[in-house]
């Protein structure tokens, strides 16, 4: 690897170490078993990958912010408006009682854990009392959010309705695109790479979506690389919020990085002229 700027490579190394460099440089290499680069590699693109890569988690995070905002409010609402405020502790409202317990223990356990003001005074105040659903899913992860919602019976109205809001039609799409980006968020609340990754969760295609999405199949490759997560993230953006700016911040992102191959996050065959994303 060729180092233009040794003193500034330096510095980097101080605060970025160099097995977490590893991952945006594995493909400069020309014999991974060796690990020999190929002519023309240089450090500072792998920086520039790196700068990148972690500007994009910020404008993804942002994304997930309304996503998950969205499902908490209206799980809240539609659920709490017909079964009351303690919908949550029913167990007659879920597909499978096993996994119900569980995630009751997980969204009990996130409460008690929780720092904010409001659960500190509703635990010093009600210490036998279970908290009404706008209370206890204020500080329910997107993780939790997402398993609760996929768990709820598939015949209550409430789930397809929730779904519709969000621009789906089936609520069995809405679950498996939260279950993508909740992986999704756990990749970037850790601070992890994005760049180059393999998805391990792929969120299903929608059958005929009502607003604008992709005309074109999509590659094998593609299906498996961000890309197609953030698709599904600005799609649910664009339903919840048309005034958003996730998508312009996406393009001043890459339009600020032209040398920067953003294939290796899926983003290839013609992506700009999908309807989602002109």
């Amino acid at each position: 690897m060729i180092i233009r700027d040794e003193a500034a490579a330096f510095k980097q190394l101080q605060h970025i170490s160099y097995y977490r460099l590893k991952g945006y440089w594995w493909d400069m290499q020309f014999d991974r078993v060796n690990h020999t680069f190929a002519p023309g590699s240089y450090f500072e693109d792998t920086i520039d990958r790196y700068n990148f890569d972690r500007q994009l988690r910020l404008i993804l995070f942002d994304a997930i912010e309304i996503i998950e905002i969205a499902l908490r409010t209206k799980m809240i609402y539609h659920l709490s408006q017909t079964y009351g405020g303690l919908w949550y502790k029913n167990d007659n409202l879920v597909e499978k009682k096993e996994t119900f317990t569980k995630q009751l223990d997980e969204l009990q356990n996130e409460f008690n854990r929780s720092g904010e003001i409001f659960a500190k005074d509703f635990r010093n105040r009600h210490p036998k009392a279970n908290p009404d659903a706008w209370i206890i899913f204020e500080v329910a992860t997107m993780g939790t959010l997402s398993k609760i919602y996929k768990n709820l019976k598939h015949q209550l109205p409430q789930k397809s309705i929730i779904a519709n809001e969000m621009g789906l039609n089936f609520h069995s799409e809405l679950s498996s695109w939260l279950e993508s980006i909740s992986y999704m968020r756990n990749i970037i609340a850790h601070h992890s790479r994005i760049w180059s990754r393999n998805m391990v969760k792929r969120p299903t295609s929608p059958l005929n979506p009502p607003h604008q999405w992709l005309q074109y199949s999509i590659t094998e490759v593609q299906a498996k690389k961000p890309f197609y997560v953030i698709t599904t993230m600005l799609y649910l953006c664009n339903a919840i919020d048309p005034n958003n700016h996730i998508k312009s911040k996406l393009l001043q992102l890459f339009n600020d990085n032209p040398t920067i191959p953003i294939y290796k996050i899926g983003f290839f065959n013609n992506w700009q002229h999908e309807p989602i994303w002109k």
